[in-house]
């Protein structure tokens, strides 16, 4: 099986607190993506709570965004219907990279997948951790990062963490 796991395409990030014409312009490509997928499909959702700024990241970052249950946490409109239509998994995360996303993997896959394919926002931050905990948890299963599925917090930082990933042996195509 190959999992294609979504990374944070909500309305915070395409068009919300922390969008970009850059997360805007994939959002529609990625529900086609999930809608053709051959595969189970997985998607993220960057999760906070109402104390945000007294956070180490809201210190670092002190714009809220994704809070859990708002507007912003939620999907972008054409990933949130692709992922109903094919009833994607959805897993909350209350970090960059997620833990809990190689158990959910295994448990979807029935053991370890045969590769694994990663889409979304943002490339330099998110992606780029669930990218390395896949890999590190998943020696031998190839990860593959798709560019054109993947926004950064700039095309700058998008270009960077691409070419960071290629050297940890995630391919990026």
């Amino acid at each position: 099986m190959k999992p294609l796991v979504v990374i944070d395409m909500q309305k915070d990030f395409v068009d919300g607190a922390l969008g970009t014409a850059e997360a805007h312009a994939i959002a529609q490509n990625v529900a086609d993506l999930m809608l053709g997928w051959d595969g189970p499909v997985i998607c993220t959702l960057d999760t906070h709570h109402e104390d945000y700024l007294n956070t180490l990241e809201g210190h670092y970052l002190p714009v809220e965004h994704c809070i859990e249950g708002s507007a912003g946490w939620r999907l972008c409109l054409p990933v949130a219907e692709a992922a109903e239509q094919i009833d994607a998994v959805l897993i909350a995360k209350p970090a960059f990279g997620s833990l809990d996303l190689p158990e959910v993997i295994e448990d979807m896959c029935g053991g370890e997948p045969d590769e694994i394919h990663i889409v979304g926002i943002c490339t330099d931050i998110c992606v780029i951790s669930n990218a390395m905990i896949l890999k590190a948890a998943f020696t031998e299963v190839p990860v593959f990062v798709h560019r054109d599925y993947c926004a950064g917090v700039t095309p700058e930082q998008h270009e960077n963490a691409l070419s960071a990933m290629g050297p940890c042996q995630i391919e990026v195509v």
